[in-house]
C-alpha cells in the first residue's frame, strides 16, 4: 500500500492565491500612504510624479509577501510546533518583503 501525500499533489487555485495577495497589498498600500501624507513639502528635484512609483511598488511588494504567507500555508497544516513556526515565519517573510519593498519605492527620495 502506498501512502499519499495530499500536501504536494493539491493544485494551485488562482482565486484562493488571489484573496492573500490583495490582503498583503492592502496593508502596504495603506502603510505607504500613511507614511506619504507626511511629506509636506518634497524635494523639487523628485519631479512632480514621485509618490508614484512607492504607490506602485511597495503594494506590488506586499502582494509578494502576501502570496509567501499563503505557499507557507501548506506547512501550516502540518500542526504541532511546526503551525507555530510556520506562523512566525510567515510574519517575518512578509515584514521583509513589506520593507525591501518600501527600500525600492523610496529609493531615490525619501530613502537616500
Amino acid at each position: 500500500m502506498t501512502k499519499s501525500n495530499h500536501l504536494t499533489t493539491q493544485p494551485i487555485h488562482p482565486a484562493a492565491l488571489v484573496k492573500p495577495m490583495l490582503l498583503g497589498a492592502g496593508i502596504a498600500l495603506t502603510f505607504i500612504i500613511i507614511f506619504l501624507l507626511g511629506i509636506n513639502e518634497p524635494n523639487p528635484a523628485w519631479g512632480k510624479l514621485w509618490m508614484l512609483r512607492p504607490l506602485i511598488i511597495v503594494p506590488l511588494a506586499g502582494a509578494m509577501g502576501g502570496s509567501f504567507v499563503f505557499f507557507m500555508d501548506y506547512q501550516r497544516k502540518r500542526g504541532n510546533w511546526s503551525k507555530l513556526f510556520t506562523y512566525l515565519v510567515s510574519l517575518i517573510g512578509f515584514l521583509f518583503v513589506l520593507w525591501i519593498g518600501i527600500v525600492l519605492g523610496l529609493d531615490g527620495t525619501l530613502w537616500d
